[in-house]
């Protein structure tokens, strides 16, 4: 019986996978980080609960605010009673999304070295390069989408409680509808809240990403520590405060500003935060880059702690 060898017949070989898209490993590991860090949009989803609640409990004052409001036709206190707590939980969702944010990232790249998963991810066709986007993709796009859905979806539960406690109370609807400029507080979170999310904290959440890939211990102890050396090096060397007069504006400055008018709102510390001649954006935007440069660079020699 002739073999197969014989009758110079070869086994066809088998033939190698296809390289996937980048966009869609891109997509994959974005997809991996909700899967694994749900505080994301859990942390928002909660505080906005909590504030539900509140603002149940105490929606007995509703109609008593309404009808001073319609007593005196103005935007005076008593109308602004009705949409500050809209403006409050806003507020607190905004903020609880931005903690969200940075926990996360200070535990991004140290979290895999140090259950050793790190073995596991590497071994899969993923760049370093993809790696450190997807997870500076989700505080600078994920959270942003969460915290507006969230706060969106808080205002129309508020808005029917208070329009089903006004209306058994037999006050005038109208005047509800006449202090509450829902789609102006949405659009100011999408014109100002947002890019503060996104660009102005681009290099905190960098920073937290590039110090997540090099601290073997405490990566959140050294991302706070070095910066605060670092000012407190200029003040004894220079005695000037530069270094620690960008750090309380890239770190606070929107909520200082936020209470300028005495009340919350979301707004942007000297502009429009979508104005790309404000320097302070580019400043960040650069360091951001180099941030995250440093840290790809440091995830391929990377190795479990």
């Amino acid at each position: 019986m002739t073999s197969e060898t014989d009758q110079g017949l070869i086994a066809p070989e088998t033939p190698a996978p296809a390289a996937l898209p980048r966009i869609r490993l891109f997509y994959w590991s974005v997809r991996r980080e909700l899967w694994e860090h749900r505080v994301i949009y859990v942390a928002p989803l909660a505080v906005a609960a909590i504030a539900l609640v509140g603002y149940l409990l105490g929606s007995g004052r509703l109609p008593h605010a309404v009808e001073a409001a319609g007593a005196l036709q103005t935007a005076n206190r008593a109308g602004a009673s009705i949409a500050i707590p809209y403006h409050f939980v806003a507020f607190a969702v905004f903020f609880a999304g931005l903690l969200a944010a940075v926990f996360y990232c200070q535990g991004a790249l140290h979290g895999e070295r140090r259950d050793r998963s790190i073995l596991f991810w590497k071994s899969l066709p993923v760049s370093d390069l993809t790696t450190v986007l997807s997870k500076m993709a989700v505080p600078m796009l994920i959270t942003p989408v969460v915290v507006f859905a969230v706060v969106v979806a808080a205002h129309l539960v508020m808005l029917t409680i208070a329009v089903v406690v006004v209306a058994v109370s037999g006050r005038d609807l109208n005047i509800l509808w006449l202090h509450l400029p829902l789609a102006h507080t949405w659009g100011g979170i999408l014109l100002q809240g947002l890019p503060i999310l996104t660009l102005w904290y681009a290099p905190l959440y960098a920073w937290l990403i590039l110090v997540s890939a090099w601290a073997k211990r405490a990566p959140f102890l050294w991302a706070v520590a070095a910066p605060l050396a670092l000012a407190l090096v200029e003040k004894l060397a220079l005695g000037t405060d530069g270094v620690w007069w960008w750090l309380r504006l890239r770190m606070i400055g929107p909520f200082e500003a936020a209470y300028a008018e005495g009340r919350p709102s979301i707004r942007m510390v000297g502009g429009n935060p979508v104005d790309f001649d404000h320097p302070h954006i580019w400043i960040g935007l650069v360091l951001a880059a180099a941030f995250l440069a440093c840290a790809v660079w440091l995830r391929r020699s990377s190795e479990p702690i």
